[in-house]
């Protein structure tokens, strides 16, 4: 698969040492932001919040510091400008952004496909899958084994 095979260990020394980050994304994207924070947490034992554009504008912006991390991700559709719209006043507010799509002057740029907007997300995640698990064992963690992680959830 061509998604797996782009390299986005650009983003492994700025996360290495990171405490917190946001993923953000919109529309379609959202809910590969929302994933990816979770494996953040699960393989790498790195707190992340995942956000849409539109709602970490308002109080989460004010825990972004000089080097707090931000993943976004953006397809190619209409949310594409108010994603690096965003990229950008996270940047000047002094935040590393990593930008999946698109482009934001100062942001480090992580490789995609592109293709209809529907799809990019999907191909996106593969991506970074990849990258979250490098980043695990640079992290000291196993991903395949994540700690306290049940595939199985009891009910009682």
């Amino acid at each position: 698969d061509q998604s797996w095979s782009l390299d986005w260990n650009l983003a492994i020394p700025l996360l290495q040492p990171a405490v917190n980050l946001f993923v953000v994304g919109r529309g379609f994207g959202l809910g590969i932001a929302q994933e990816a924070a979770l494996k953040f947490k699960e393989t790498c034992g790195l707190h992340a919040e995942a956000f849409s554009a539109a709602e970490v504008q308002h109080g989460p912006m004010a825990l972004v510091r000089r080097g707090f991390p931000v993943l976004a991700f953006s397809q190619s559709d209409d949310t594409r400008a108010g994603i690096e719209t965003l990229a950008q006043d996270f940047i000047s507010r002094g935040a590393n952004v990593l930008l999946a799509g698109g482009r934001t002057a100062g942001a480090i740029t992580l490789p995609v496909i592109a293709t209809h907007p529907v799809i990019e997300p999907m191909l996106m995640i593969q991506s970074f899958y990849r990258m979250a698990a490098s980043l695990a064992i640079a992290r000291g963690f196993n991903p395949d084994v994540p700690p306290h992680l049940r595939k199985v959830t009891e009910t009682r």
